[in-house]
């Protein structure tokens, strides 16, 4: 069973410890790709150095909405920049987050976000989105960018709001706490999201599933949130990690 990572933060200070040693286990466990998205300027360089060292490791680069204050042109021109690496694959994490108070100004963040769009827009690549407490917005804010589509990472939206993001063409990253036992909209989630445009996640070091809630979090616990989704989908472990491995090449360019 081959398994794609596409959303791990390997640039996290949480890995500093042991990041080398972690990284290099990941392909006999079954982790054959992995994605590292970036939070800021400084996080999304450390992402792309990563990717260099390691042949399964691709990164993105971009500036998420915990992280863009006080962000302007020379932070977006250096993401810009670090687009022209041959191992980044897309513009990611970004987004809007409401729900930590400290957070930048929500018009900032939706600033931060449309000019991030129109700049994975412009190159042609794929978005990695970040939505906590904005579905509203940030469902309106990217049907502006209808030549732009990614992944609505650990989506948590509603039913509604998942299918109208397939209709549009997005993808929807499943993570950790479809493992919860509070997990009650995620199930209806995957009912209505095709295997096609599926893609499994852990956000490492965030969001450990069930049985390791609480601890820190890595690649090869993927098999759970795997297993969990294949048993709602009424296929086998193998069949979803096949169609989610094929699923995160084709959305960046990994074919």
């Amino acid at each position: 069973m081959l398994l794609f990572d596409t959303h791990a933060h390997y640039d996290d200070d949480a890995f500093a410890p042991d990041r080398a040693e972690v990284l290099s286990a990941l392909p006999a466990a079954g982790v054959a790709l992995v994605v590292d998205p970036g939070c800021d300027a400084a996080s999304s360089r450390a992402a792309v150095a990563l990717a260099e060292q390691f042949p399964h490791v691709y990164a993105a680069v971009g500036l998420h909405p915990e992280n863009c204050h006080g962000a302007g042109d020379a932070e977006l021109e250096e993401i810009r920049r670090l687009c022209g690496h041959k191992k980044v694959v897309a513009i990611g994490e970004i987004g809007l987050d409401y729900y930590w108070q400290e957070n930048p100004p929500r018009d900032f963040q939706r600033e931060i976000f449309r000019r991030q769009l129109a700049l994975a827009g412009e190159l042609r690549l794929p978005v990695i989105v970040h939505d906590r407490d904005a579905h509203g917005d940030a469902l309106a804010i990217v049907a502006d960018y209808l030549e732009v589509r990614g992944v609505f990472h650990c989506f948590s939206g509603s039913p509604e709001m998942a299918a109208e993001l397939l209709k549009r063409g997005w993808f929807l990253g499943f993570d950790g706490p479809i493992t919860y036992k509070n997990a009650r909209r995620a199930p209806e989630v995957a009912a209505i999201t095709p295997l096609e445009r599926m893609l499994v996640e852990t956000d490492s070091p965030y969001l450990a599933p069930v049985p390791c809630r609480g601890k820190r979090n890595d690649s090869r616990n993927l098999p759970y949130i795997v297993e969990t989704l294949a048993r709602w989908k009424g296929i086998s472990p193998e069949e979803l990690a096949r169609c989610t491995c094929e699923n995160g090449k084709r959305l960046f360019g990994l074919e």
